[in-house]
């Protein structure tokens, strides 16, 4: 299944109760903005927030940014609510719903029906995408029929928070471990959904990281995520944005390079050779591949690398 290519290298969280944030959030440059009325908002105040929500996705000038909401988990009382009070308020101005804690395959198929319902009643023109949060092992344990539950679901986010949590790690209030451990705590979990959203076709959004004022670590950390696979991460802070913005762009010289690669093939190719050499280095196939992924991001943010130097 084939995502609809979006921009996701940040997504921006913004609690859905707290309206005077609406603004802020959508001239922020993010790519993604999603307001949370899971989490962030007290339980007191999750109803009430879902028509700011909806208005605020209505109303306000977005820009380029993806508009997305994330819903209560379908184990709640509040979760068809969201959905629906929504879904009818903001209507085509939403584009996507982030769905927490999805344990299962059938999870994703219960907001898949009720969505595809609603869009039918209502009459609206475009399909609302989905993205999956896995923030527990038994969502882990099934990221592969997950990842694979619905056309409408463009990725999958590791909450790195909730999972902890579920797997009973000791780690400190940024999710790192409480002691020095080689590595990364959380690469397997970070491993499996990578290798699940790239075999459904769609795209891995990296944890969030807490630490706001630590911009230095939070740059490192999507660093290392973007060298994995990860296409973005979240922010929980408007300053973190242009940080993942830029961590998860290809930079000029990479695009270039690129170009580079592939002129190199297509010549070998017309030549008859199936590889070659460029810089002293062997281009063959999977250095094709590997292009391709670096000038098709490079088309997605509109740098077709033509504008750059041979």
């Amino acid at each position: 299944m084939g995502a609809k290519p979006r921009l996701r290298r940040s997504e921006l969280a913004t609690p859905a109760s707290n309206d005077h944030m609406f603004a802020k959030s959508a001239a922020s440059g993010a790519d993604l903005v999603f307001l949370d009325l899971e989490d962030a908002c007290a339980p007191a105040e999750r109803e009430k927030a879902r028509g700011k929500a909806a208005r605020a996705l209505r109303d306000l000038d977005w820009g380029h940014t993806t508009r997305a909401i994330r819903m209560n988990g379908i184990d709640t009382h509040w979760a068809y609510g969201d959905v629906i009070e929504v879904v009818t308020m903001a209507r085509e101005a939403l584009d996507v719903i982030i769905v927490p804690k999805v344990r299962r395959a059938r999870d994703v198929w219960w907001v898949d029906v009720l969505l595809t319902q609603l869009e039918e009643t209502l009459g609206l023109s475009q399909r609302i995408a989905l993205e999956v949060l896995i923030e527990e092992t038994e969502g882990l344990q099934n990221v592969d029929e997950i990842a694979a539950a619905s056309d409408r679901i463009e990725a999958i986010i590791f909450g790195a928070g909730d999972f902890s949590a579920s797997q009973g790690a000791r780690v400190d209030t940024n999710f790192d471990p409480i002691v020095p451990i080689p590595g990364d705590i959380w690469h397997y979990a970070r491993a499996r959904i990578l290798v699940a959203a790239r075999t459904a076709g769609i795209d891995a959004i990296d944890a969030p990281f807490p630490n706001y004022k630590d911009p230095d670590a939070y740059r490192t950390a999507c660093d290392r995520a973007g060298a994995m696979g990860f296409v973005g991460k979240w922010a929980i802070h408007p300053s973190q944005v242009e940080i993942a913005n830029t961590a998860f762009s290809p930079t000029a010289d990479e695009i270039a390079h690129a170009m580079r690669i592939l002129a190199a093939y297509r010549a070998a190719e017309s030549a008859g050779r199936g590889a070659t050499g460029l810089d002293g280095m062997l281009v063959d196939a999977a250095h094709l591949r590997h292009a391709a992924t670096v000038t098709g991001r490079a088309e997605l943010l509109g740098r077709s690398g033509k504008e750059l130097p041979a």
